[in-house]
């Protein structure tokens, strides 16, 4: 087609391209020209299925369902590497509570049935020991006395 429609043809010859530059002379396109050095990664992020806030996924524990029968036990999956459909929470108990009483274990892995959370809920509580705290962490309420009289 270029031999016969000669108006056709692109500026400069046939297959050259016409590229813009900035002041430094780096090309344009995206990427290219880019101090790779200094270019920060994006941390991939997933959503609290207790809380529903978006957090970085090394900052979340990650579950999977295990079993076919009811009920579905919930293990964690602290490496990432097991297969199925996973799911991810706070390692905080609050968040597991939540998760418990909105009945969002179902929804994010795609389960209907009965939830066996036992072995999810002692990872959460054996990573929230301190050894501050044996029994767990502190809230920061705790310890607050509020004066609840009326005079």
């Amino acid at each position: 087609m270029a031999d016969r429609h000669p108006a056709r043809q692109r500026a400069g010859g046939a297959g050259a391209r016409c590229r813009s530059r900035d002041r430094a002379g780096r090309s344009a396109r995206r990427g290219i020209g880019v101090d790779l050095t200094t270019a920060r990664r994006a941390r991939p992020e997933r959503t609290c299925v207790g809380c529903r806030q978006r957090a970085p996924a090394d900052e979340l524990l990650r579950f999977v369902a295990v079993g076919d029968g009811e009920p579905y036990r919930l293990r964690p999956d602290p490496t990432r590497s097991l297969p199925g459909r996973g799911a991810h929470v706070h390692p905080d108990p609050a968040c597991l509570a939540l998760a418990c009483k909105r009945r969002a274990f179902g929804r994010a892995l795609r389960k209907v049935g009965v939830v066996d959370t036992g072995e999810l809920a002692e990872h959460i509580h054996a990573s929230t020991i301190t050894p501050d705290h044996p029994t767990g962490r502190v809230s920061q309420q705790q310890g607050r006395t509020t004066d609840m009289s009326t005079r």
